[in-house]
């Protein structure tokens, strides 16, 4: 952490990327648009239309000029823009499906994620349930975050740029759903990225950067996240950086002479055009030398990490559709190839959809449920407020731990969460039953947050509620049971094991000691958070196997799960609050 926060140009940091959005759409009214009740999904003006695949991207913000820099004609019809380094939700996601689906389905594209993964399977089956026809496709091009054999569990980074022009080309020239999403995988097939970053970055709700490097060191194979790399070297050369980074690509890509390649050249946000350039001139030399034919370059900043200071390169290997795909003329803010075609008017012959008819809530009868319990609705919120303020008062500390082997933004996300909880505790009726309330929290949270906390708590939520579904107080069996719903719902979403240093690692010893100890609510919360604390500290010596920190390996050893420290300050507090 630095001793003083990094200088910003912001109003409140919760409207952040509501402002930004504003900002972006009165810049660029003859390109872009907001659509849907979210105001998170950027839609093109000219682009969308009836009998045309929609291609939506979409992701975290603080990449700028991606996501929403890649929507317009012949490339992406929209994106959905989650809040900074986090996933958009379902919702958002879904308001950008709606907008650009002209009745040929919609293909998906964004960065391979745990967050990002979940929300946008979530909307694949959103739009089922509407009728919309939907495939999706993660980018993988970081040859640093996995070897070869396992690619698929390969970050996304600046390769987005190459896989999501490629498949807006095809959706532009007519091709149908299957065949926009063959030619997004042969781009991503055929595109590998490498970076290093010389600082860390730092959130704008805290100005703190995440990690330390020190001035004569740099990270090799970092995300976009603000994650630390894969290794930490001197920081040497330009020319020495630019043929390790070159050179591992070429190896894994297994490129060879008379091979056409596109080579992007990305700053990070903090890093001038002088160094790229200098970087690019290097490359270009050695793929010259290597007798491979560079078609296109581009330099500049096209997938940032907020402030960071370092660059990627990223090559993609061309066959003559690829080529020509990339060729195609597309107009956006952050890419413009070609003589793009005389704007059209969007045309509909039917009205644009709204959203899916909501399910009206169940209302439990309160004269068929359990009375006998000390903790009763009223009770069960007086806790949950004070989990949401724990989580406030903790929030850099969590984000101070999840910095050091992710991305930062865990205190932030679940303070956003938490904020929306504490918003529809206020606003549910005072009659409203403990499996009420937490239906209602499920939705908040996932609506607020997004990234992999929001579908993991929500589903969390939702399946605690239904574990004490037949109660109006809750006894001892019954906070165990419902502790126990948290576990399974959180594992039901996120697949994590006992041992994957995550949250897991103390919801899972919680729920088995509160079944242990269910004599009453107070045992049974006093037990949880007992086991949930040991939990958290045995993460500090297991290497991470989920999520962005997986990318480490050994690297994450001595730190303990972000994740798993929010879950006990929540067990922590609702033992307290309990009364």
């Amino acid at each position: 952490m630095t001793d003083h926060p990094t200088k910003r140009l912001l109003n409140a940091p919760a409207d952040i990327v509501t402002e930004a959005l504003a900002g972006m759409i009165a810049a660029h009214p003859d390109l872009l648009a907001l659509e849907g009740p979210t105001g998170r999904a950027v839609v093109a003006v000219d682009g969308p239309r009836d009998g045309k695949v929609g291609i939506v991207i979409g992701g975290g913000s603080g990449h700028e000029p991606a996501f929403a820099g890649y929507v317009g004609r012949g490339l992406a019809d929209a994106a959905a823009v989650g809040n900074v380094f986090a996933s958009p939700g379902p919702q958002q996601i879904m308001d950008a499906a709606r907008a650009v689906e002209g009745g040929a389905g919609v293909l998906f594209l964004y960065g391979n994620y745990t967050g990002d993964v979940m929300n946008f399977d979530m909307a694949v089956e959103a739009c089922a349930a509407e009728g919309i026809p939907a495939r999706s496709l993660a980018v993988t091009d970081d040859v640093a975050s996995a070897p070869r054999d396992r690619a698929g569990d390969r970050r996304g980074i600046a390769g987005d740029f190459f896989v999501f022009k490629i498949a807006g080309a095809a959706a532009d020239a007519g091709r149908d759903l299957e065949e926009c999403l063959a030619a997004a995988r042969a781009a991503n097939a055929a595109t590998r990225t490498m970076g290093v970053a010389l600082t860390p970055c730092a959130m704008p709700q805290t100005g703190q950067a995440h990690f330390t490097i020190a001035p004569d060191r740099m990270e090799i194979g970092m995300g976009i996240h603000g994650e630390p790399g894969m290794r930490s070297a001197p920081l040497g050369r330009a020319d020495d950086l630019a043929d390790e980074l070159i050179e591992t690509i070429l190896e894994d890509l297994g490129a060879r002479r008379n091979d056409r390649v596109a080579v992007l050249v990305n700053g990070l946000g903090a890093t001038g055009q002088l160094e790229l350039y200098i970087l690019n001139r290097r490359i270009a030399q050695v793929l010259a030398d290597r007798g491979i034919t560079v078609h296109r370059t581009w330099v500049g900043e096209y997938c940032t990490s907020l402030d960071m200071a370092g660059a990627s390169v990223t090559l993609m290997r061309l066959d003559d559709d690829l080529a020509a795909l990339l060729d195609r003329p597309c107009r956006t803010v952050a890419l413009t190839v070609g003589e793009t075609p005389t704007p059209m008017a969007r045309r509909r012959d039917r009205p644009a959809r709204g959203p899916a008819p909501t399910e009206e809530r169940k209302v439990q009868s309160r004269s068929t449920l359990a009375t006998d319990g000390t903790v009763t609705p009223q009770v069960f919120r007086a806790m949950m407020r004070g989990a949401a303020q724990t989580i406030s008062d903790q929030r850099d500390w969590l984000s101070q731990l999840d910095g050091v082997i992710g991305d930062g933004d865990h205190g932030i996300t679940m303070e956003i969460g938490w904020t929306a909880i504490t918003r529809v505790l206020d606003e549910a009726p005072a009659d409203a039953t403990i499996t009420d309330l937490c239906d209602r929290m499920s939705t908040a949270f996932l609506d607020a947050v997004g990234a992999s906390t929001g579908p993991l708590y929500a589903s969390a939520f939702a399946a605690a509620g239904a574990a004490v579904a037949d109660r109006l107080n809750l006894d001892g069996p019954a906070m165990a049971a419902w502790i126990r719903g948290m576990c399974d719902g959180i594992m039901s979403r996120g697949g994590a094991a006992l041992g994957d240093k995550t949250m897991i690692d103390a919801w899972l010893p919680a729920a088995d000691a509160a079944s242990a100890h269910d004599a009453d609510p107070g045992s049974a919360l006093k037990a949880a958070a007992n086991a949930a604390a040991g939990g958290r500290d045995r993460t500090a010596q297991m290497k991470s196997r989920r999520g962005r920190s997986a990318k480490l390996g050994a690297r994450s050893l001595g730190h303990i799960d972000p994740g798993a420290a929010s879950a006990c300050l929540i067990l922590g507090s609702m033992r307290q609050h309990l009364g």
